[in-house]
């Protein structure tokens, strides 16, 4: 199969839920608080956020119930630069999640609340993927919109055939979700044809264990002096080689590396399977974590910009995109607020935490 260039300087568009998160203030349990912090997240919009604070055109494509609080969420989101265009407005009700943030060795806890929302509800041709696609050279897409209903991973389908037929690049997020997986059918039957679309996917090892039923390495390094993480590197090369080998469209094959020893305190690192070799990063040692959620989506995020930006440097893009992962852990809320000159600040060693002044 003849590989196409991934680059392009057209428009990103990725598609999923957007949700309003309900976060308990100062790592209160559920049953403490009195009060909730009102955010706005969703991997697929949060991997959008971190595109567009790089200088990427991207648009964020969803449903939402035509209501106040649908209209703040989309500022949120324009805010960052976003195109919304192709937001649709239906249903009734804004998917909810409650976080409850953990510290030391308990763990956070998130509470979904998506069922019957717009987007759960969503069909094929509700959306007009053609006029989207028109200017557009990649989709982006994750397992998590495919998980809320049979509806929802139809018209996944949809727009996976439409963006093959006019030549995008696909790219998948795993994000495989247990408590979301509740309409009959596992997230392997539904996700393993949907996948074969894919010039690239990411994932962490456990989603492609549940989707792809490719054993895990297992990552065990706990900090960036670890030599284990080398010595496992064959394996995770032959792991690449059996996702190569089940998706065979798929040119490149990310795993997302994370050890916690603590909810707070993370160990990070990356690695690449493609053409036939693999390429890794360094170790990334967080002590202090600010708010880990959205770092998945903030590599996605980074790796898509570098896919992009450093068409012939694998290695580049590999280390831009931990790197803008790694930053994400000190950022409260889904998005990765942080600009590329951080991120390439990071991936040159200034890790001081000193003032810029």
């Amino acid at each position: 199969m003849k590989k196409k260039s991934l680059s392009t300087d057209k428009k990103v568009v990725t598609f999923g839920e957007v949700m309003l998160r309900l976060t308990t203030p100062g790592f209160r349990r559920f049953s403490q608080t009195n009060e909730f912090i009102a955010t706005y997240g969703g991997s697929e919009a949060n991997v959008a956020v971190s595109l567009a604070h790089f200088g990427i055109p991207t648009e964020f494509v969803t449903r939402l119930p035509d209501n106040a609080v649908s209209r703040a969420c989309i500022n949120s989101l324009r805010a960052s630069g976003l195109g919304t265009d192709g937001i649709v407005f239906g249903g009734k009700r804004l998917g909810l999640y409650y976080l409850e943030c953990g510290a030391a060795f308990r763990n956070s806890n998130v509470v979904y609340d998506r069922e019957g929302s717009s987007f759960a509800t969503l069909r094929p041709g509700m959306i007009d993927w053609e006029t989207i696609f028109a200017d557009a050279g990649w989709f982006h897409w994750s397992g998590i919109a495919a998980a809320l209903s049979q509806e929802g991973a139809d018209a996944c389908r949809e727009a996976l055939e439409i963006a093959d037929r006019m030549g995008l690049t696909i790219s998948c997020d795993l994000n495989f979700r247990k408590k979301l997986w509740n309409y009959g059918c596992t997230a392997a039957e539904v996700m393993q044809p949907l996948v074969q679309y894919s010039d690239v996917i990411f994932g962490a090892e456990p989603e492609y264990q549940e989707i792809l039923g490719i054993q895990p390495v297992g990552f065990r390094a706990v900090d960036t002096a670890d030599v284990s993480f080398e010595s496992d590197l064959p394996s995770f090369e032959k792991f690449g080689q059996e996702v190569e080998r089940l998706v065979p469209r798929c040119q490149k094959v990310f795993l997302e590396l994370r050890n916690s020893i603590t909810s707070n305190h993370n160990v990070l690192a990356a690695v690449l399977y493609s053409d036939g070799t693999l390429k890794h990063t360094g170790i990334y040692d967080i002590e202090h974590e600010t708010d880990r959620v959205g770092a998945g989506d903030a590599f996605v995020g980074g790796m898509i910009y570098g896919l992009i930006t450093y068409p012939d440097d694998d290695r580049k893009a590999l280390d831009f995109a931990l790197a803008a992962s790694a930053l994400k852990n000190t950022v409260y809320g889904d998005f990765n607020l942080v600009t590329v000159d951080e991120v390439e600040s990071l991936m040159n060693g200034n890790t001081s935490g000193r003032v810029s002044r």
